[in-house]
């Protein structure tokens, strides 16, 4: 099976500036942290303003102060800075691309299939998750948001909690999946409109509320292969078509 993948970023994700900033901050305020404490604690400063002996009020007051200051302020500034640390490496992890699930069922797929991930239509409208090029013509595989990101269900659209901690307001993920073949029915047919391209949808998960619609199918992750073995073979979709389409969907990575 030939994969072609695409290098945009995902919407909804943080940049790599945002994780470098992250992280530079967080080491700052972590150093800075143990700067002050040592200022403090390590090089005198504190016992010198910390009256000796019989001392008035003000003197207690301000030594006081000083004590909280010195208790407080590098904890916070600490602690500040690991909480930096860690967001950046939660930023980091959510960048790294998780397989689609095509690509995670590459083995049982045959060989004359060919997946596309991240496909960015020429109209800039969508860009495509994941598209399978096989014998059958063309299918959009897409997939459920993670459970945890699923803020609220509705017939028609969906709630989402994007990685940047962004709300999002969806389509429903198998009208989404049906519009989007659509597009990429119509994509097609503009380079040739007398040989039109089958295009199937279908929706991956495991959410057992979700049913399977007259125009999307929805399967398990483990189902993929199966069900792009199942769709017929296109009899007008031959090699030379097949070259065309594989070339327009490279131009749009």
């Amino acid at each position: 099976m030939q994969v072609i993948v695409s290098d945009h970023a995902r919407p909804g994700l943080p940049s790599r500036f945002d994780v470098v900033r992250a992280m530079v901050v967080g080491t700052f305020l972590v150093a800075g942290a143990s700067l002050l404490a040592w200022m403090l604690f390590g090089s005198g400063v504190l016992d010198r303003l910390v009256p000796s002996g019989r001392a008035s009020t003000t003197q207690l007051v301000a030594g006081a102060l000083a004590w909280a200051f010195a208790l407080a302020a590098p904890a916070a500034f600490g602690f500040a800075g690991l909480l930096r640390v860690g967001s950046a490496f939660e930023r980091a992890a959510a960048r790294r691309a998780r397989p689609t699930p095509a690509v995670r069922a590459s083995r049982a797929i045959a060989d004359d299939h060919a997946v596309a991930t991240r496909v960015r239509l020429p109209d800039g409208s969508r860009v495509i998750p994941e598209l399978v090029i096989g014998p059958f013509g063309a299918a959009v595989v897409e997939e459920l948001p993670p459970a945890g990101a699923i803020v609220s269900r509705g017939p028609r659209s969906w709630e989402v909690r994007l990685a940047d901690g962004r709300t999002h307001l969806m389509d429903h993920p198998l009208i989404r999946a049906t519009r989007d073949a659509e597009r990429v029915r119509v994509w097609f047919a503009g380079e040739d409109n007398e040989q039109v391209v089958k295009v199937y949808a279908a929706v991956v998960g495991l959410d057992p509320t979700v049913e399977r619609s007259a125009t999307c199918a929805y399967i398990r992750p483990e189902q993929v292969g199966a069900w792009l073995a199942s769709l017929p073979p296109q009899r007008t979709f031959n090699a030379d078509r097949r070259e065309q389409v594989l070339r327009q969907v490279r131009e749009a990575i």
